[in-house]
């Protein structure tokens, strides 16, 4: 399940630095996550790196890519295996 940022974003900018994927980035007017790069930290952390620092709670589950864990692990694998070049 990737997350999502909503309209209730504050523009604080503490998320972005603490998405271990980067997956979020400053949008036309908020900032947005990129459903292809959000595990929900799954990989790196126990819990969701954006959720736990943002001071207004708008960082739900994303319904329109809902994942179980299994794909956001497999989704975690093949972002680190692009890091590295493709190398297994």
């Amino acid at each position: 399940m990737a997350l999502m940022i909503t309209d209730e974003c504050i523009n604080c900018d503490v998320c972005e630095p603490e998405c271990p994927n980067q997956a979020i980035s400053m949008g036309p007017e908020i900032y947005v996550i990129d459903p292809t790069r959000c595990t929900e930290c799954v990989g790196h952390f126990d819990e969701p790196q954006c959720v736990q620092v943002c001071p207004v709670e708008c960082i739900p589950v994303n319904p329109a890519h809902r994942e179980t864990r299994e794909q956001l692990w497999a989704k975690y694998h093949a972002l680190q295996q692009a890091a590295q070049g493709g190398t297994s």
